[in-house]
């Protein structure tokens, strides 16, 4: 491949991302800190220079990347004519570089692919809940009442094939609008996770009640189960991004209009607290008060929390009686 040199490819990768979606043909729409495009949204765009595709976030080298990747993927172009692509876009191209010999682009407006969005489907259901109950008891430590709360709500299920955990978003209307799903059979701690295809990810896991104005935020609908038991709560509104996006809490904002505290509880990593700091600043812009309240410093989220509060209670318990 023709060599290029680090300002130039410093060049192509500065070039908005989203103008080049538009030069394409794509409908480019802002959701609050990231783009995405009207005619795929399961495409996120953020800092106007890097994109991911959720409904691809398995298939390496198609998922996301830099402006060259989105040029490969969205325009059939190989790398070296992705650069020129970028570096004759933006008025970088220097002279000398000879023919570009750039295919005709394969996603003008008027003949671009759209991605269909597939039917959303719910997983059907096992015969009952033993293997999800005993994993979220006994992997997970969530007290059983708590665990048949979710149950009793329709908000979790036992899929028959795989006996994964659903964990079932709906919006205001009780209409079940997003669903994922966790593993119950871990290994090495690397459990089976991904959300059902055709789901719309504006929606997340999430409890409600009218006559309360607080929102407390999480990045797992696990973590948000584990606050329930550990605060003995089922009654708060609780919203589980799923990621670390503000989509679904934008949109439960959006149908619970009663709120105006935010707690935010999300994971005590950099992305996680990287991801707190910036929808703080955006949400106590927009008039609300926000609190950010993750786990305490040793601990990742809530879940690892609770476990180890059972755990140290199991062990005090034991000292006792002996």
């Amino acid at each position: 491949m023709e060599r290029f040199t680090e300002e130039e490819l410093a060049a192509a990768k500065s070039v908005d991302l989203c103008e080049v979606a538009r030069s394409l043909g794509y409908t480019v729409k802002r959701i609050g800190r990231y783009h995405t495009l009207q005619e795929m949204d399961s495409i996120r765009i953020y800092d106007c220079t890097n994109w991911f595709r959720w409904s691809r976030q398995y298939a390496k080298g198609e998922n996301g990347g830099s402006q060259i990747d989105f040029l490969r993927v969205f325009a059939g172009m190989d790398v070296k004519e992705a650069v020129y692509w970028l570096l004759n876009f933006s008025g970088c191209l220097r002279a000398g570089r000879g023919n570009l010999g750039q295919k005709m682009l394969k996603n003008q407006a008027s003949e671009k692919k759209k991605e269909e969005r597939k039917p959303f489907v719910l997983p059907e259901p096992a015969a009952d809940n033993a293997c999800l109950s005993r994993y979220l008891n006994e992997k997970r430590s969530i007290d059983l009442s708590v665990i048949e709360f979710f149950l009793k709500a329709d908000l979790i299920y036992e899929s028959r094939d795989y006996h994964n955990v659903v964990f079932k978003g709906k919006d205001k209307e009780g209409v079940t609008r997003f669903a994922s799903m966790r593993g119950v059979f871990d290994r090495d701690g690397k459990g089976f996770k991904c959300d059902v295809a055709g789901n719309d990810k504006h929606y997340g896991f999430n409890t409600a009640n009218g006559e309360s104005d607080e929102l407390i935020v999480f990045e797992a609908a696990i973590d948000l189960m584990s606050y329930a038991d550990m605060n003995s709560d089922i009654e708060t509104n609780k919203v589980a991004l799923g990621m670390l996006a503000d989509a679904p809490m934008e949109t439960f904002l959006r149908e619970h209009g009663q709120i105006r505290k935010i707690r935010l509880c999300l994971d005590n990593d950099e992305p996680g607290r990287k991801a707190s700091a910036e929808i703080m600043r955006k949400y106590q812009d927009r008039g609300y008060e926000v609190l950010d309240c993750p786990a305490p410093p040793g601990y990742k989220d809530y879940n690892e929390w609770l476990a180890a509060l059972k755990s140290a209670s199991r062990t005090k318990a034991r000292d006792s009686s002996r």
